[in-house]
């Protein structure tokens, strides 16, 4: 009856400079108004949110991961304690445009601060003061760096007229410019106290003598370079191509893979091999941050397509991949035997996996364009994908989690829009496309067999066993029964159609949808189809009359997927609005509407164990959802019983006459009509209104702002009034005016008050009128009757 969110894999990296704390465990990454901070093992976010919703600009992290300060858009600095979420302090930036880069001395005490006006600005981070205004800068000031001797007290920076300055700090002064790139400047390593090498765009790297101040050697890379680090002195890199004692540089760039320098030769002594054959542009996947982590001995690349890659520093193996952002999902199915990971296909010609456990992701190349469908072979190892570049690729996932791709059929005229796999065993595909044809691909049994198809080198080609025109317009949806012989279509001329699947005969068609229709899904287990259309409703149709047996209506908008749960007893639908639907077949009603997106969810899929759904979205978010019926029934249940008990544990306490303790229950247990039965029975006893007092004044600051509460419901009913007036009186008589007006709603309790105790008062003193009037006639009564018996006796 229910699903909760269990997990969210959200962008969380949309460009500008990652940073990583000293130990390596923690990831610090930009993404509009937030910085969001990763754990790298786990994946697991959680994110420092600027009150002035502003873009952040830049931010750096202390050497001594106490300070995290941020700049915005807003021209403002904020200093956080990052561990706790909290932002603890905030002061002008002075600059008069958002600053564009930041860094810290050596020793954590001193901030630059390099602006987009030019100027860069000191901070004593102690004293908390701008103790240098540096100006002489030309355009924006994107790189600014400490000597690593604070001793020496000197800030390099670089700005757009590529040259890289010398600040003496002692005497706030431009001392020296080191002129020799013909581009932007992108990094500064410092090799010891008197050697720096510097990176450029201008497919170079420079290593200055900084007591001479001039060029010592020029080494030309042939791509634009975006990082250099140094390797450390230590440690084994003989992989890597160094054989001899003496600096090492690494570069990363524009072509998208790692090298090793040597400077004394400025000869490259390795190169990182391309990971995948790929004819996308280098530029697709070029780096654009490069960082060494020596605590857990890693080098971290960061790349134009927000992908975050850790590899180990000695070997250059790749540990673990984050996909920062996902365009928009267009589709995702539950991946691996135990469902332990998940393929996404975003709005690119790459497929995305993901390990749930680590957020590890792997991208798999292949498509050369958008990839639109996915399905998952039923033992969750092999799977297919198909794409706007006509084809189809099916891969296979490794014992170790990688996967790689084992065959790819080409056939199709258009662009390949839907896929299912076939459901029994790995024999067949089945496609279609904006060609308005279907087409059946048989898998040789050379991919499905173990054995074989770990010999595969390169993917295999498939054929099409049959193709078939099945409509007038788009095939959007292709689903296969569940006993591998019928084959359904939806398209978006309306009509959904039944196949068969040997020779794709034509069986039936199915008419009623006004709109196109989005899906089809067979049912596990019944001889139902189920369709889903842009008019907004969900139709079951029976396969051997072709009759609709039922349509569900509730959606608002184009409901673009349904998937059959609970053992083929519920549905579950997908909308363009964002929204979720959980239908109950036998009831024909919507058990829960569950709104976890923004955009149309493209993407709807549940586990092998049906207690898991995953639901991905055109708002770049993939939403992990976990059945918790059991777990609601049990809360609701212990809710229940510990009702119960609390209702006898009061009746015992009234009987007893323990009134505080019962009063204290009752108002825990929201039960005003519990607590008026108290008050009444305290009022009953002798000096009921001392006892009232007594145990009132002894309540706790919440519990009399419940009696409160209630009271001036009682008040409402002259039934009721005079226990109302009673606690009223005691607390007004007990309570401080000023404690009074803590009370959370005292307002509205006041001037709810007001006018019902003032219509108590009027009937009472025309009570107490009507009263001495019947007093006065007795007593004449009384004077009358005197006198008569007077006479009598005279």
């Amino acid at each position: 009856s229910s699903y909760a969110v269990s997990r969210k894999i959200e962008p969380f990296y949309k460009g500008g400079r990652v940073q990583i704390n000293r130990d390596g465990k923690f990831m610090f990454c930009p993404c509009g108004t937030k910085l969001n901070v990763i754990d790298v093992e786990t994946g697991a976010l959680h994110s420092l949110q600027q009150d002035d919703e502003e873009d952040i600009s830049s931010f750096v992290l202390s050497p001594n991961d106490e300070i995290l300060v941020t700049g915005s858009r807003a021209l403002l600095l904020k200093q956080w304690n990052w561990r706790e979420n909290k932002c603890v302090r905030t002061w002008k930036a002075v600059h008069i445009a958002p600053v564009a880069s930041m860094a810290f001395d050596s020793t954590s005490t001193l901030l630059a601060t390099g602006g987009c006006d030019s100027t860069i600005k000191i901070w004593d981070m102690i004293k908390q003061y701008c103790t240098h205004n540096l100006k002489g800068s030309s355009g924006v000031v994107h790189l600014v760096e400490f000597h690593p001797d604070i001793s020496r007290l000197q800030l390099f920076s670089s700005s757009i007229d590529y040259k890289i300055r010398i600040w003496d700090l002692n005497s706030s002064k431009c001392v020296a410019t080191l002129d020799g790139h013909f581009s932007a400047v992108t990094s500064l390593a410092f090799a010891d106290g008197n050697t720096l090498i510097s990176s450029g765009r201008d497919k170079i790297c420079m290593v200055w003598d900084l007591k001479t101040r001039e060029s010592k050697r020029t080494v030309p890379v042939y791509e634009s370079v975006e990082a250099a680090i140094l390797l450390p002195e230590k440690g084994d890199f003989s992989q890597l191509g160094v054989k001899k004692q003496g600096l090492h540089f690494v570069t990363a760039g524009s072509k998208g893979i790692l090298k090793v320098w040597e400077v004394a030769t400025a000869a490259c002594v390795y190169t990182q091999p391309v990971p995948f054959e790929s004819k996308e542009e280098a530029s697709e996947r070029s780096l654009t941050q490069c960082m060494l982590v020596p605590e857990r001995n890693e080098i971290v690349t960061v790349s134009v397509e927000h992908n975050i890659v850790l590899y180990d520093a000695q070997t250059l193996q790749l540990r673990k991949q984050l996909a920062g952002y996902n365009d928009e999902v267009l589709d995702v199915k539950f991946l691996g035997p135990g469902d332990s990971h998940i393929v996404v296909a975003t709005n690119s010609p790459q497929l995305k996996v993901f390990e749930l456990a680590t957020s590890h992701c792997q991208i798999l190349y292949g498509h050369t364009e958008t990839i639109l469908a996915l399905d998952v072979f039923r033992k969750g190892l092999m799977f297919v994908s198909c794409a706007k570049d006509k084809s189809l690729r099916v891969w296979r996932m490794n014992k170790d989690g990688r996967v790689i791709c084992v065959a790819q059929g080409l056939g199709h005229a258009h662009g390949v829009g839907a896929v299912s796999c076939s459901r029994l065993k790995e024999s067949f595909i089945v496609t279609s496309s904006q060609d308005c044809t279907i087409k059946i691909w048989n898998i040789p049994e050379s991919l499905t067999s173990k054995a074989k198809a770990a010999l595969i080198s390169s993917p295999e080609t498939l054929h099409a066993k049959v193709t078939e025109r099945g409509h007038d317009k788009d095939i959007n949806s292709v689903a296969v029964s569940p006993n591998d012989k019928l084959i359904a279509t939806g398209s978006q001329d309306r009509l959904a159609k039944l196949w068969s699947c040997s020779d794709c005969s034509l069986l039936g068609v199915f008419t009623g949808h006004k709109r196109g229709i989005w899906c089809v899904q067979f049912s596990p287990v019944d001889q139902i189809l189920a369709t889903s259309s842009a008019d907004g409703t969900l139709k079951l149709w029976g396969l051997r009359d072709f009759s609709c047996l039922k349509t569900f209506e509730g959606h608002d908008a184009s409901v673009l997927k349904i998937i059959f749960v609970s053992r083929g007893t519920q549905l579950l639908s997908s909308g363009s609005d964002g929204l979720l639907k959980l239908w109950t077949i036998k009831t024909n009603e919507c058990v829960k509407t569950l709104d976890g997106h923004e955009d149309k969810i493209w993407g709807l899929h549940s586990n092998k164990q049906d207690d898991m759904v995953v639901t991905a979205s055109s708002d770049s978010c993939i939403t992990l959802w976990k059945d918790v019926t059991e777990i609601e029934e049990k809360e609701a249940q212990a809710k229940q019983e510990e009702q119960i008990m609390k209702e006898q544990e009061l009746s015992n306490l009234l009987h007893e006459k323990r009134y505080l303790k019962a009063l204290g229950l009752a108002v825990s247990l929201d039960r005003p009509h519990t607590v008026l039965m108290v008050v009444k029975a305290i009022l009953k006893e002798t000096d009921g209104r001392k006892h009232l007092e007594e145990n009132i004044v002894r309540l706790r600051k919440d519990q009399k702002e419940a009696v409160l509460t209630f009271s001036v419901t009682w008040n409402t009913n002259s039934r009721n009034c005079h226990e109302a007036q009673a606690v009223i009186e005691t607390l007004l008589k007990h309570e401080a005016p000023d404690s009074l007006l803590q009370y959370a709603g005292i307002k509205s309790a006041v001037e709810s008050l007001l006018p019902y105790t003032e219509r108590h008062f009027q009937r009472l003193s025309r009570l107490l009128q009507a009263s001495m009037f019947i007093d006065f006639m007795w007593q004449n009564m009384r004077l009358a009757d005197a006198a008569q018996q007077e006479d009598m006796t005279l």
